[in-house]
């Protein structure tokens, strides 16, 4: 094996490393996703004697690329903060603003109650801080549909949250 050529794996990864990178990019931080598939390619190099010809190359590729990006993800260690550090929000003024904390568990309930495309756009524009023409993109939608559902997500929101 020492002397086995590399011709079949650079033609492998020419042919499949955009399909395994489309993959990883469902799976996978954006900024990982180069490292994981080298890994995926790597083993499919090492462990090549256990494809069997006789099927289809591609759900091999994506089963290896799947555990590896599962190996990738358990790997890695959530930043966290202990709960007794992260403390009570605060106010604008400095104090704990438990007003703002009203008003935001209300804006929850009332997205919830959006019907989900316009829930979405919503979402994706205000705390996804995305533009109308990036959602569009996003959503595989016309931008014309963002704008529709934006705006009547948003007048149903005004009428959820009025005061009693």
């Amino acid at each position: 094996m020492r002397g086995e050529s590399m011709e079949p794996l650079a033609d492998c990864y020419r042919t499949h490393a955009p399909l395994v990178r489309a993959y990883l990019r469902r799976l996978v931080p954006p900024q990982d996703i180069d490292d994981v598939a080298q890994v995926v390619f790597t083993e499919v190099w090492r462990f090549r004697h256990r494809y069997d010809p006789s099927r289809r190359l591609e759900p091999w590729l994506l089963a290896i690329a799947r555990r590896r990006a599962v190996d990738h993800l358990r790997g890695r260690t959530p930043p966290t903060v202990p709960l007794e550090a992260a403390g009570d929000p605060l106010g604008h003024d400095g104090r704990a603003d438990g007003d703002a904390l009203a008003d935001r568990d209300r804006v929850r309930r009332a997205l919830a109650a959006l019907p989900a495309p316009q829930r979405q756009a919503i979402e994706l524009a205000y705390y996804g801080d995305l533009s109308q023409r990036e959602i569009a993109e996003r959503l595989h939608v016309p931008l014309g549909t963002v704008k529709a559902r934006t705006t009547r997500g948003l007048r149903h929101l005004s009428t959820l949250l009025t005061p009693a």
